[in-house]
Order: C-alpha cells, then sequence, then structure tokens
C-alpha cells in the first residue's frame, strides 16, 4: 500500500466477541486493511457501516435480534451506504440463507473455518468489486439454490425475469454470462478476443442497466433470468 493509498475500512459483526478478536488480529496484521468497528448484532452494524464509513463488512448470517439478512439488505437499500460491500459469514458452507443474502445485496460468502488468507482475500476483492467471492463448490450451491427457487415460477413471472435482459446489448449478454462462470476480466477478455478494458466497460454497464451493486449481484441475475442454467454434477 502507498501512501496516498487509503486501507480498507473493515467492520466486523457478529455476536460471537472471542470470534470478533480473533479476527480483529487478522485484519490488523495486514497493511492495507484496518478494523474500524464491532457490531454484536445486524442493526448495530448498519448503524456503524454508516457512521464509521466502512468499506467492508464482514457480517454473520446469524445474529440475534436483527440478523445478518436483514442487515445486508439495509444497507444495500440505502443510498448513503452505496460504497459498502457485505462479505457473509456462515458456520455451515451449505446454508439455506446464502442465496437470500446474495440476493439482498451481498457481495458473496465465506464459512467461518475459511483460511486467514482466503478472507483476507475475500476482503480485498469485495472492497476492488470485481469479482463474486466463492469457491467453485459454492457457485454450484448457488446455482442449486437459485434453480430450486425458480421452479415454482409461472409463466408471468418467466417473462419478468427475461424482460431484465432486454435493455443489454449482445454483447453485454455474452460478458453477463462469462462472468456468472467466475471468470476475471482478463480471462473473460481472452475468451471473447477482446481488451479488458472492453470487458470492464461492458460488465459496468450492464451493472448500471441491471441495477447491480457489484459482480455478485450480476451472477445472480444470470441465474435468475435463465441466461445460465445451473450445471448438474
Amino acid at each position: 500500500m502507498t501512501a496516498d493509498t487509503a486501507a480498507i475500512r473493515v467492520l466486523l459483526a457478529d455476536d460471537q466477541a472471542l470470534l470478533r478478536s480473533a479476527f480483529r488480529v487478522l485484519v490488523d496484521s495486514e497493511p492495507d486493511m484496518e478494523v474500524v468497528g464491532e457490531a454484536a448484532d445486524g442493526a448495530e452494524a448498519v448503524e456503524l457501516a454508516r457512521s464509521l464509513r466502512a468499506d467492508v463488512v464482514l457480517m454473520d448470517i446469524r445474529m440475534p435480534g436483527t440478523d445478518g439478512l436483514a442487515a445486508t439488505r439495509m444497507i444495500s437499500e440505502d443510498p448513503e451506504l452505496a460504497g459498502v460491500r457485505v462479505v457473509m459469514l456462515t458456520t455451515f458452507e451449505v446454508d439455506e440463507y446464502v442465496v437470500q443474502a446474495l440476493r439482498a445485496g451481498a457481495s458473496g460468502f465465506l464459512g467461518k473455518g475459511a483460511e486467514p488468507d482466503e478472507l483476507l482475500n475475500a476482503i480485498r476483492i469485495a472492497a476492488a468489486g470485481e469479482a463474486l467471492l466463492s469457491p467453485v463448490a459454492t457457485k454450484g450451491l448457488i446455482a442449486k439454490f437459485l434453480a430450486q427457487g425458480s421452479t415454482s415460477d409461472d409463466d408471468e413471472a418467466a417473462a419478468a425475469r427475461t424482460e431484465r435482459l432486454s435493455a443489454l446489448t449482445v454483447r453485454e449478454r455474452e460478458v453477463l454470462g462469462q462472468v456468472a462462470g467466475g471468470h476475471s476480466n482478463d480471462e473473460i477478455a481472452e475468451r471473447l478476443v477482446v481488451s479488458p478494458l472492453t470487458v470492464k466497460t461492458h460488465v459496468n454497464r450492464a451493472m448500471a442497466k441491471l441495477g447491480a451493486r457489484d459482480r455478485a449481484q450480476l451472477v445472480v441475475i444470470a441465474y435468475e433470468t435463465g441466461l445460465v442454467r445451473p450445471r448438474v454434477e
């Protein structure tokens, strides 16, 4: 981190004080990030995210009172917190609320048993807003839940999902599909034989047209609209 580059401001939201302490030690050990506050529940997390101008919130999905899911929704719906990214933390990788969290505005999620380097990398990626924070297995989980959630939709709902993509150009749809596959801008550029800057432009335009906060939201939209179909393992 250079002298003129601000550290990533991290807010810890978990009802377990011991776990917050462990995360604080880990995050504060990095020169490019700092813990600016701790919250024991979702309501406090939202309040501190606003007052402390946090960049990334490590949010436990299950907390007493206002849980992480509700807090994430409040953050994502507040225009003043448009720059805040939420990384949801779950005790188990398979969590029925994971997809709801992504739909609510979370940039991604990790299991609490993730390796330290994985957690730190997740914070950096979330702060940059450039990628969905999940390993391949987690992408499969997202696809699974999204598929289950859409099986009961009627024709009208299906048409509404398809209509969301009508504002996108053919190339933007193509790029969206690649983003949903978990590919980086450089990888997409190589696949489509264009420059990374061109890919970034298409991604940004797709986000603006679809009202997505970040790439994680684009992935959810790609599955919800049927642009990308879950692979059956």
